[in-house]
């Protein structure tokens, strides 16, 4: 099987366990159990899904419900596959189905509106099934008097006009029509059933939402209204139980639960039950089971925590599965990635899971509609976003008990996006209307915001580069731009010296200006699902989101203005289908890719291609969400989309060069953070201190009395709204504008009139003779500046003049050296001898002195010229 588990059953007797899949015409495999072997698929005429499956107590059958369009009811016998009968109810949803536990040949199926008892006939090898429906109380728990059939004996006689007739024959319907026809006002709402259980009598019991306990003959379907009998005082109105979630039989009665997260014992006795408590779990419960032995109770929360109470002397209640609050939003390795990692949900619960074995070390409940998660590489911190724009700071120096430190409210955009450089000296944060914060990430500096940057709304993904030999850290944003359809690329640098001079890179507004991180913009012709960046080979790679390409780009080497558009230098096809994701692991030689349909796949960076790919999620559930990778790249981290499945891979093989890159990377990295580590993560404690006398000391200054003086008495004013950062920023640009704006005024007239004043000078000055006549720059007022020009001028002749001196020297030097080596050192000076009246010269070729070896080589040469020469006269 591949896909998502739909519907699960099973079978204690034969140890099995079915289970249907999620697709177009589903499957129901048949599963031994605990060996997970296959034992059978069976395949029917069902379209679209299965929504129930229910085992027989005893014999091969198995009963499945399916959804729309089809709505039927099929009896199988699944050890040979084959279907014995099958039945449509077109329209019918049904929320429970269940055999007798006594008599395989009934099966009840409840809905919110009605219960169905269906006999299953048997006719040597052929099977029908037959189905009775349970006639309802009212609403409170009173039965309609049926007046209206076909020739009642309770109906009155008119002497002059006769009977009176039915409705059915004045409407002139017959047959099974005319048993069931209602005129529509004249309909009564009924009980809703909610939950139903099989008795060991063939009795059925039913919980109804209205808070009615119903009891059904299995022959008659004869319906008794069970009363209840208030024994002592009555509980509080928060654990009245109106409407039972789950039953399950007992003996003497039904153990039920509601939504208070409590287990009650229901003591039938005639047509009474009295109501005890008999246990109470921390969530609602949404089922209950017995085993087979009734000495141990299955219970199940409403968000997928099982617990096991064992019945004895001294009853037993464990937990044994604690499931999250809902699914992944964001999931992340702690640093180093090789232990231990954290999960995040939608409601806030934070997780710390073991690598190894998979289980939670602890977890811890933020209260929060919390969004994206991201783990500290310099400290043993982590950062959490949330719907209403803040950020939260936990502490996980020890992963048993994590807890939270610091909290920053940006704005009031949700957080959208949240991550780490490589080296962990920021915290980026992107959120839904396009700014991105930039948050110091050491604890030291309790989370110092240090500003935002202006980016286009919808932020699709941010990427950042921190080289380890380098001081600053390089990020891409990736935002749309529909209107063209194109895709928009900016990159900015954050310096490693930032948090020092924040104050100079940020205007009074807190943003960042563009011309100090060194902001570029560049546009591709396509639009893009992800891009990453990669300085190392100087390219930035995108997933096209129309098309199912992977392309790269190569950055301009010189610096531009505006925006620069990118063409595609390398083009790949993904051979993944919906949109992707990039992600590059930590040492920039990998390019991890997943998509939709479920598969990721590891490509290496120059040349695209893929080296390793797996399935760890299914397209019917959207595929993959996001991807994190350890910093070793050992574990791999996949989360899905809709499957609520959390995945850790392992190579099967890990070494060779495809090692040797990624462990030395680490080792490197975890040299150069193992003593910032040490560092910051003792100020984790201080920053948890100093974040609550923070807290302490603003709730103290919000906090006003003010003395009513006719009363004498102290008034407490609340707490005052908080404030975001960005707002409290425009806040304090506003105050200093509006303090200061007299004295700008003033400033403002007093230059206008010396302005004027000076006008009138020069006016005055060019009317004078030339003798007396003052320079134009002697207007300047500003003495320091024309002392400066100055000094620069006489600095820039004696530059000049040095210049000059040094000049004349080399070329002297040069000419020296010239006449050395062309002239005095000839031994033959070159002359030359030019006729008056002919244009002939002679001339002789200078020579340098012969020494001693070139003289020797000469003789030789010519003296071995001479015996080849007379050797070719006697040849010839």
């Amino acid at each position: 099987m591949n896909g998502i588990v739909g519907v699960v059953a099973t079978n204690i007797p034969y140890e099995v366990v079915a289970f249907s899949d999620r697709r177009l015409r589903p499957l129901i495999y048949i599963y031994n159990f605990p060996g997970l072997t296959r034992r059978t698929k069976l395949k029917g005429n069902v379209l679209l899904d299965y929504t129930l499956l229910s085992f027989s107590y005893c014999g091969t059958y198995l009963a499945s419900y399916s959804s729309l369009p089809e709505f039927e009811l099929a009896l199988w016998n699944w050890e040979s596959g084959v279907i014995l009968c099958r039945k449509s109810q077109p329209g019918v949803d049904v929320s429970q189905m269940t055999f007798n536990p006594m008599n395989w040949r009934q099966l009840c199926l409840s809905s919110p509106s009605a219960v169905t008892v269906w006999a299953i006939e048997r006719s040597n090898q052929e099977h029908y099934l037959k189905a009775k429906s349970v006639k309802l109380p009212l609403e409170d728990g009173s039965f309609f008097n049926e007046t209206d059939v076909i020739f009642p004996q309770s109906l009155p006689k008119d002497p002059i006009y006769g009977p009176v007739l039915p409705v059915s024959a004045i409407a002139g319907l017959v047959g099974e029509e005319a048993e069931t026809f209602r005129p529509k006002d004249d309909l009564y709402s009924l009980l809703h059933p909610t939950m139903h259980c099989w008795t060991p009598t063939s009795d059925l019991y039913i919980g109804c939402e209205e808070g009615h306990l119903l009891m059904v003959n299995g022959e008659t379907l004869k319906v008794t209204v069970i009363n209840k009998i208030e024994d002592g005082p009555p509980r509080e109105v928060e654990r009245n139980l109106i409407s039972p979630v789950t039953m399950a039989y007992q003996k003497g009665g039904v153990l039920a639960s509601g939504i208070d997260g409590f287990v009650y014992s229901l003591l039938i006795k005639d047509t009474n039950y009295k109501v005890e408590d008999f246990l109470e779990v921390e969530r609602p419960v949404e089922h209950l089971m017995f085993s087979p032995s009734y000495r141990m109770l299955l219970i199940q929360t409403d968000k997928g925590s099982i617990f096991i109470y064992t019945f004895g002397e001294e009853p037993t209640f464990e937990k044994v599965l604690e499931a999250c609050d809902g699914k992944f939003q964001a999931t992340d390795f702690i640093t180093p990635g090789n232990e231990f990692c954290m999960t995040l949900t939608q409601s806030g619960e934070v997780c710390v899971w073991g690598i190894e074995d998979g289980a939670c070390v602890s977890r811890v409940y933020l209260n929060i509609q919390a969004t994206v998660l991201a783990c500290s590489p310099s400290s043993l911190s982590a950062a959490v976003g949330t719907e209403d724009g803040r950020v939260h700071f936990l502490d996980v120096r020890d992963v048993e008990s994590p807890h939270e430190v610091h909290k920053a409210f940006l704005s009031e955009s949700p957080v959208q996006h949240l991550l780490y450089d490589q080296r962990g000296m920021y915290v980026l944060v992107g959120t839904s209307e396009g700014h991105i914060f930039v948050i110091n990430a050491k604890p030291s500096s309790l989370f110092e915001i240090l500003g935002f940057i202006e980016m286009g709304k919808g932020i699709l993904q941010i990427s950042t580069v921190s080289p380890l030999e380098t001081d600053i850290v390089e990020v891409m944003v990736l935002s749309p731009l529909p209107e063209t359809r194109r895709s928009r690329l900016e990159i900015f640098s954050l310096p490693k010296i930032l948090p020092e001079v924040s104050a100079n890179f940020a205007d009074e507004r807190g943003r960042l200006r563009d011309e100090f991180i060194h902001k570029f913009v560049y546009e591709t012709e396509h639009t893009l699902s992800s891009a990453v960046l990669n300085l190392y080979s100087n390219r930035i790679y995108g997933f096209c989101n129309q098309v199912p390409y992977i392309c790269s780009y190569l950055l301009p080497e010189k610096e531009h203005s505006g925006v620069h558009i990118l063409k595609p230098y390398q083009k790949i096809q993904s051979k993944q289908y919906g949109p992707g994701m990039l992600s590059l692991s930590p040492h920039g030689l990998w390019l991890i890719t997943i998509a939709k349909c479920g598969i990721l796949c590891i490509r290496d960076i120059h040349t695209l291609e893929t080296f390793t790919r797996c399935r760890s999620h299914s397209h019917q559930g959207r595929g993959i969400q996001s991807v994190r990778i350890s910093m070793d790249g050992q574990s791999i981290l996949v989360n899905g989309r809709d499957d609520n499945t959390l995945v850790n891979l392992r190579w099967r093989r890990f070494g060779g060069i495809l090692a040797n890159d990624i462990l030395e990377y680490s080792q490197q990295l975890t040299t150069y953070l193992k003593t910032i580590m040490d560092e910051e993560n003792d100020y984790l404690s201080i920053t948890r201190r100093e974040s609550l006398d923070l807290e302490s000391e603003s709730e103290h200054a919000n906090m006003q009395l003010s003395t009513d003086s006719s009363q004498e008495e102290l008034v407490k004013v609340g707490n005052i709204e908080e404030i975001p950062w960005i707002q409290q920023k425009s806040q304090e640009a506003i105050k200093e504008v509006k303090l200061f704006s007299n004295k700008r005024k003033e400033i403002k007239r007093g230059i206008k009139a010396l302005a004027k004043t000076v006008l009138d000078m020069m006016e005055e000055n060019e009317a004078v003779d030339d003798i007396a006549k003052l320079e134009q720059q002697e207007f300047g007022l500003d003495l320091e500046e024309l002392e400066r020009l100055h000094n620069e001028n006489e600095q820039e002749v004696e530059k000049i003049r040095k210049d000059v001196e040094m000049q004349n020297l080399a070329k002297r030097y040069l000419a020296e050296i010239i006449k050395e080596e062309c002239w005095n050192s000839m031994a033959v000076k070159g002359r030359a001898l030019k006729c008056f009246h002919i244009p002939y010269v002679v001339e002789n070729f200078p020579m340098k002195e012969r020494t001693d070896e070139e003289l020797k080589e000469l003789k030789r040469v010519l003296q071995q010229k001479k015996i080849e020469t007379e050797c070719l006269k006697v040849q010839f």
